[in-house]
């Protein structure tokens, strides 16, 4: 077997230093084949330095790539089409890979017909949620990037987190890559690459499984645990769940594409952020509030930009 893992960076070659040093200290079985692809997704730091000095001290283990098109989803692609591995695993530029991660996410794959596995994402350091964060709802730290289903492996029903995933080659040969229009861009930060493409395999009745001993340790800056950042990722995850998956078809009452369902649960949500009294359940009906503003909005887009395609193809 041998595995490719893919590592996507843009202008962060302080921590990518961090990920790399873990990455090069996995330990695998001496059966196993393995790669390290980096992808300068058209960094303007010293990225290229810093991976081209891995190369050089790990000879043949770490490879640089440069994809000048800027998009995640570009950069994932490129590193999937110059994998020579079987199975792709993927971690992020600002995590710290456990030095069992990569055997651990990947063993079972070789067996019992997994096409897919994800592991746990943590935090790097001692966390503890803020006061106006409902912990307790089953989505709370997503906008962290911390993926965690408890330390029983089992198969997965929903996709794993981008940064701690795998997959058999085979799978982007059959369903296609990232989708472009998903994923970080400078112009938005809109993601679900990851999710979007583990959610075609499940729809497609594809396993895939969940080993916890696969742990990554994800940095949690300060800048993330803001009430703003978490505003604004959940309004721009609703977009993306739009854009992935368009409007319901059963939706049928609309006014300029957007479903009249969504303004009175607007109007609901809105109402119980107004009159929610503790900390953590007003910030939870806000998120609400946001995510269905990023829902409007995309539905909006979807029908305009329908429309026009529609009017360039009857002209």
């Amino acid at each position: 077997m041998k595995i490719s893992v893919i590592l996507c960076t843009y202008n962060r070659c302080q921590s990518l230093v961090k990920a790399l040093e873990s990455a090069a200290a996995l330990r695998l079985s001496s059966a196993v084949e393995w790669e390290v692809l980096v992808i300068d997704n058209n960094s303007r730091d010293q990225t290229r330095r810093v991976v081209e000095d891995f190369c050089r001290r790990y000879a043949g283990r770490f490879q640089y790539l440069f994809e000048p098109q800027q998009g995640k989803s570009y950069a994932l692609n490129t590193g999937i089409r110059a994998a020579q591995g079987d199975i792709l695993a993927f971690m992020d530029d600002d995590v710290i890979v456990d030095p069992m991660w990569l055997q651990n996410l990947t063993s079972a794959m070789d067996r019992d017909g997994w096409q897919g596995a994800g592991g746990r994402v943590v935090p790097n350091q001692e966390f503890s949620a803020p006061r106006w964060l409902a912990i307790d709802e089953r989505y709370a730290l997503a906008p962290l990037a911390l993926f965690d289903l408890g330390h029983d492996a089992c198969e997965l029903t929903e996709p794993p987190f981008g940064t701690n995933m795998a997959f058999r080659k085979a799978m982007f040969q059959k369903y296609g890559g990232f989708r472009t229009d998903l994923g970080p861009q400078p112009c938005s930060m809109i993601r679900g690459e990851d999710t979007e493409f583990g959610r075609r395999l499940l729809a497609a009745g594809e396993r895939l499984r969940y080993e916890p001993s696969a742990v990554v340790y994800h940095a949690i800056p300060e800048s993330r645990v803001q009430k703003e950042y978490f505003l604004a990722w959940w309004f721009d995850k609703a977009r993306a769940d739009i854009r992935a998956f368009g409007i319901r078809p059963c939706t049928k009452l609309c006014v300029s594409g957007i479903p009249l369902v969504l303004f009175r649960t607007l109007a609901v949500w809105t109402l119980r952020w107004m009159v929610a009294v503790a900390p953590a359940r007003r910030f939870s009906c806000k998120l609400k509030v946001w995510g269905l503003a990023g829902k409007i909005l995309e539905c909006y887009h979807w029908s305009s930009n329908a429309k026009r395609s529609k009017e360039k193809s009857n002209a």
